[in-house]
């Protein structure tokens, strides 16, 4: 199965912080081929968590399994990540 993640991350976190994120949420979805695209730091259309503006990184995920509905509630629970979509593409 083939996936399309796009995440948008707070631009207040420091590079450090961003990396042990991005690195965490890769053993959230374990032995996987990630093909990453950062698209930087783009302006958002209106603030989120009083944020103006999200780093933005796009995955696409080749996955023998689904995965699971436990790696979008972590999405959903960690502060860092402002927005997420997670599509399933055939």
């Amino acid at each position: 199965m083939t996936y399309s993640l796009t995440l948008v991350l707070k631009s207040s976190l420091k590079d450090t912080d961003r990396k042990k994120l991005i690195d965490s949420l890769r053993d959230l979805l374990g032995k996987v081929k990630i093909t990453e695209k950062e698209w930087g730091q783009k302006p958002l259309s209106y603030p989120i968590k009083r944020e103006v503006s999200g780093y933005y990184l796009n995955w696409n995920v080749d996955s023998e399994n689904v995965i699971a509905g436990d790696f979008e509630k972590k999405l959903l629970n960690n502060e860092n990540i402002l927005r997420h979509l997670l599509l399933r593409n055939k």
